[in-house]
């Protein structure tokens, strides 16, 4: 019998410790990223200032490239600067922002990218895409993901709680997209791809049932590795099926509506998940994931991220124009901004009772 199987896109080391970027060069030199130590080193102006003197003098052959913002403009100019420069590979230390610059400016050019994140914000650290800020708004680009990812816990500490957060409201929110790729493939025919599904699943559950909390580092080892594997579930799924579904239109839709007073990524997201959960019937689910989003200090009504009711009815019912194609229980349902208001409605008064 031939033994059939695929291969994996997916980082060839993931280091998730204390001090792992005090030991960057031997990671990269060990794993064959980067024996002779050229690298392109991509940060932001602000931050990214302190983790460059903390890492240049281990770093001495690397250069330094100096990221503005998080448009695609600042990644083509990133990618301009270390055109035919003979690097070994493009390192992106900070946030999302940063890594979704440098990965898109690394596959312009041809060159592995490596992820060093300084929060944990969102599931962005380790997939193929790249969120990028462009004339139209906000757009996703398909890039190859990681080839090495990453994340030093002593820096994760030191970064705001509420980055941590965010990246809690970003994992559990899987679990709502996986149940609207279900319901895409019953109503719709869609293929689903089971390996993907099974990671971001895993990925989404280990977070939700985790009983410890942000102070912890067992849970942020468990979180960081979560949102690892959504990246690579999302690699696996060729898109990002896997982690994207009514959680993330409601989120998106925030974002277009709202520019100036949206929340967190993965505030919005969990919110949306929990919401996305009550409108298929899941109850139970609504309201564990509201439990567990309430524990972590994290939304779960719009009106403790600054949005009334109203306001709320109207972004959920724009939210299916954020992803034309996608169906999600937002696009199954069809319903009317008097209705998601009825809906939610009856949302709030479950989860506060």
């Amino acid at each position: 019998m031939p033994v059939l199987t695929r291969l994996i896109p997916s980082p060839v080391v993931v280091d998730i410790s204390r001090g792992a970027m005090d030991d960057l060069a031997g990671i990269l030199a060990d794993q064959r990223v980067s024996a002779s130590g050229k690298l392109a080193m991509a940060v932001s102006d602000g931050s990214g200032r302190a983790l460059r003197g903390k890492l240049e003098p281990l770093l001495p052959d690397a250069r330094w490239y100096t990221v503005e913002d998080g448009t695609i403009d600042s990644a083509v100019r990133l990618a301009d600067a270390i055109r035919g420069k003979r690097y070994d590979a493009v390192v992106g230390v900070g946030g999302g922002k940063i890594i979704d610059v440098t990965k898109y400016a690394a596959a312009r050019v041809g060159l592995p990218m490596v992820a060093v994140a300084t929060n944990l914000s969102h599931d962005g650290i380790c997939s193929p895409i790249a969120t990028l800020d462009n004339d139209n708004g906000r757009g996703s680009y398909g890039v190859p993901s990681p080839i090495a990812m990453v994340v030093d816990l002593d820096v994760i500490r030191d970064a705001p709680v509420r980055y941590v957060r965010s990246g809690i409201g970003e994992a559990i929110s899987n679990l709502s997209a996986i149940a609207d790729w279900q319901l895409s493939h019953r109503i719709t025919g869609e293929s689903v791809d089971g390996l993907a599904a099974a990671m971001a699943r895993t990925a989404g559950e280990s977070v939700l049932r985790h009983p410890g909390g942000v102070g912890d580092d067992e849970f942020l080892i468990v979180l960081a590795e979560a949102l690892v594997l959504t990246g690579v579930a999302m690699s696996v799924s060729g898109d990002s099926r896997p982690a994207s579904g009514a959680c993330h239109e409601i989120s998106h839709a925030f974002d277009l509506l709202h520019p100036t007073r949206r929340a967190s990524h993965g505030e919005q997201c969990g919110l949306g998940a929990a919401f996305a959960m009550h409108l298929r019937g899941a109850r139970d689910d609504a309201g564990l994931f509201a439990e567990v989003l309430r524990r972590h200090g994290l939304p779960v009504l719009p009106e403790e991220i600054g949005f009334t009711p109203d306001e709320f009815a109207a972004t959920v019912a724009y939210a299916p124009q954020t992803r034309p194609g996608r169906f999600t229980i937002l696009e199954h349902l069809d319903l009317s901004t008097d209705q998601i208001r009825d809906a939610y409605a009856d949302y709030a008064k479950t989860i506060r009772s």
